[in-house]
This record gives structure tokens, C-alpha cells and sequence, in this order.
């Protein structure tokens, strides 16, 4: 099946490593231009030189308000378009509610939820009929994850914000949706879940098909979902997580 990729541009932050340079990747290979941020510029541009001629890495925080129009502008520059955006920030330090400071929930707000529904924001106002616009949250929109307090403070929060966004730009043609990865076998899962052979056995185990996911996995999945393949999908949650999530 064509996806519909074919010269469209699409921005994807945290697209260094992980879920974001997995859907960069995926996006890439069906023939899309990527624009690439992380906050490590070595990795960045390692990232983007690995993706090619279709891939411009930049060094860029989500919690910066001059990211979005560095970014939107950098894919006009470019490309001389833009048709959507994959918003993956890394996840906020892990804790439970009480043992978290102040000044850890409001970075990780700057960052995981102001920093995304302002790029989100941006994105919507600047593409056409089309467009598409993913946030990378968490299975913790459905249901708490242990000793994530930040996380499961901030993200159901965030699914909400992309129901209203979907509700307010649809009219144009723009679609915006949530991806809620489960137990994907990136940095962050090893930081969460434990690194060693026995505590990622563990999670699999919670996991009907008794397996991680792999990182390429998801991204087949984002860039499906952001491709024109999807055109009547907006306004909901996909999760990608091999069943684990028990809630509907």
C-alpha cells in the first residue's frame, strides 16, 4: 500500500534516538523529508546523517518558546513545506508523588506539556488540509505507571489537549491524534524498568504477546498514522503496546 509519503515534510523532535528517530526513520524510507531535533547536537547530527539527504538534524529544547519557528522555518527552508510533526520529548524523572520536588514538575511541565501543545500549536497553524500532528504520551493515559508520578500527572493531561486541538482544527483538514507506547525497548524503558536480563524479563511478562516492542515497531505505526493512509483518523489514542495496556 502507498502511504502517500512521497516529498512531504514532517517535523519529529526527540528524533535523535528512540521512538523519534524510529518514526524519522520510517518516515524517511517512504520517501517523506524529516527535520530533526534533539537537545544533543552531536546526536542530532549523527541521527541525521545516518537518514540521509532527506534529514536535517537541529540542536533544539522543546521548553525554548523560539523552537517551534525554528523548526517550521527550517522545513520551509528546506523543503518549502510542511505537512506535519511527531512530538516525542524525553520522559520526566521517574518518583512517586510524594517524593518529587516542585521544581522537577514545573520543568517537566515546561518541557513535556507546555513545550508540546506550543509546537502542536504552531504546527497546526502553519499546515493545510492534510496535515497531520502526532504527541508521543504513554500507557499512563489509561492507567498509572509505578513510581512515574510526573508522567502520569502530565500525559492524560496532554491526550485531553490533543482531543481539543483535534476538535479545533479539524474544520481544516488537519488531524491531530495521541501514540501510547508500552513497554518499547529504548533508553528510557531499561531507566524505568531496569537494564539487567531479569527485570526486562519481568516486563515481558506483563506483556500479553511476551515481548518488548522494538523501537521500529512504533515507528511503522507513527508514520502509517501521519501519512494521508490515515485520513480519517483524529481526536483519539493509539496505543502500541502489544497488549499490555488493560483498559479499552
Amino acid at each position: 500500500m502507498d502511504l502517500g509519503l512521497a516529498d512531504r515534510t514532517y517535523l519529529v523532535t526527540g528524533g535523535s534516538r528512540g521512538l523519534g528517530y524510529a518514526t524519522a526513520a520510517a518516515l524517511v524510507e517512504d520517501g517523506a523529508n524529516v527535520v530533526l531535533s534533539s537537545r544533543d547536537p552531536a546526536a542530532v547530527a549523527a541521527a541525521a546523517a545516518t537518514l540521509g539527504e532527506r534529514a536535517v538534524g537541529l540542536a533544539l529544547d522543546n521548553a525554548d518558546p523560539s523552537t517551534p519557528e525554528v523548526l517550521i522555518s527550517t522545513a520551509f527552508e528546506r523543503w518549502g513545506r510542511l505537512d506535519g510533526a511527531l512530538v516525542s520529548v524525553g520522559g520526566p524523572p521517574p518518583g512517586p508523588a510524594t517524593g518529587v520536588g516542585e521544581e522537577q514538575w514545573r520543568q517537566a511541565f515546561e518541557s513535556v506539556f507546555l513545550g508540546t501543545l506550543r509546537l502542536a500549536t504552531a504546527v497546526g497553524a502553519r499546515v493545510g488540509e492534510g496535515g497531520a500532528i502526532a504527541l508521543v504520551l504513554s500507557s499512563s493515559v489509561r492507567s498509572p505507571l509505578p513510581n512515574l508520578a510526573i508522567s502520569n500527572g502530565l500525559r492524560p493531561g496532554l491526550a485531553m489537549a490533543a482531543k481539543d486541538l483535534a476538535d479545533e482544527l479539524g474544520p481544516s483538514g488537519v488531524r491531530v491524534f495521541g501514540l501510547l507506547p508500552g513497554r518499547i525497548l529504548t533508553d528510557r524503558t531499561r531507566q524505568t524498568v531496569g537494564g539487567d536480563p531479569e527485570a526486562l524479563r519481568r516486563a515481558e511478562l506483563l506483556v500479553p504477546l511476551r515481548r518488548l516492542g522494538r523501537p521500529e515497531e512504533f515507528g511503522r505505526v507513527a508514520a502509517m498514522l501521519l501519512s494521508p493512509a490515515a485520513s480519517y483518523v483524529t481526536g483519539c489514542v493509539v496505543p502500541v503496546d502489544g497488549g499490555m495496556i488493560r483498559t479499552l
